[in-house]
């Protein structure tokens, strides 16, 4: 079977069951649901797409973790990563709002495919930097989508009514409890990225070290979260002042990888 092929399928079954887990937050039932044994069923799909990111990734005897790869791979932690939290939180809401966007994920390395291989991968320099860098990007992207969630939930706090998809979302103190815990395990992460990354240049893309804009942007996104978690730790900054720091250090580290990626592999075609 061809890895298009299981790609839909994985699509169709995260497609599946975003609209059941939809249809239980309607009834008020989704996080039971979710929390049961039926949570397990995103087993099923996670397993197919971690098989097509293993195809996809270890290609050609190199590592290749373009754009459409790396996005695949964000998304496929942040089901993992929601799938052990419902054992501890009310995030029902949070699986189901993130399945759909999975299931067009998931496609996309098939139909655009996109080769960016990198050598030198059976180095632990190497394998350590990008599982480290791999693994920051995630979690920070998954802290972000917290982040804009709990903006949206805050501005209509004192409406009469939510609009459906809000409903559906765990309590606020659940969601900023997540996401500086998040945010925490992401800045160490982070903090091993830039410090291998800077360590061993010379191995792992086999040039010596260099302040270049990607590395710039990665080191004011590090202080952006270390203020933010120095802030909340000594001041309890939450709300609106953690939603704002926490997006704009996403936005830092999105400019340092995701940006130069793609002016690389879609504009320049390089």
């Amino acid at each position: 079977m061809s890895n298009l092929i299981l790609s839909l399928i994985t699509s169709a079954a995260y497609c599946v069951l975003a609209a059941y887990f939809w249809r239980a937050h309607a009834r008020g039932e989704g996080d039971l649901l979710v929390r049961g044994s039926v949570g397990h069923l995103v087993l099923f799909p996670l397993a197919i797409h971690t098989y097509l990111l293993a195809q996809g990734i270890f290609s050609g005897g190199g590592f290749d973790l373009g754009v459409l790869n790396a996005l695949s791979a964000i998304l496929w932690l942040t089901l993992l990563v929601y799938w052990v939290a419902r054992f501890f939180y009310p995030i029902g809401g949070l699986q189901a709002l993130v399945l759909p966007m999975a299931a067009v994920v998931v496609v996309l390395p098939e139909l655009f495919h996109t080769d960016h291989i990198l050598r030198n991968t059976g180095l632990f320099a190497f394998k350590a930097h990008v599982t480290a860098a791999l693994l920051a990007y995630s979690l920070f992207t998954i802290a972000m989508l917290h982040a804009v969630l709990i903006s949206q939930v805050e501005k209509r706090l004192h409406h009469a009514t939510l609009p459906r998809v809000l409903r559906s979302l765990p309590p606020l103190m659940t969601m900023e409890t997540l996401l500086f815990r998040m945010i925490g395990i992401g800045f160490v992460l982070l903090t091993v990225t830039l410090a291998s990354g800077m360590v061993f240049s010379e191995e792992v893309f086999g040039e010596p070290w260099q302040f270049n804009h990607k590395v710039l942007f990665g080191f004011v996104s590090w202080v952006v979260f270390a203020v933010l978690l120095w802030g909340h730790r000594f001041y309890g900054w939450r709300g609106r002042i953690a939603v704002h720091w926490t997006v704009g250090g996403f936005v830092l580290l999105l400019l340092a990888y995701l940006g130069s990626r793609f002016v690389l592999e879609v504009l320049l075609h390089r």
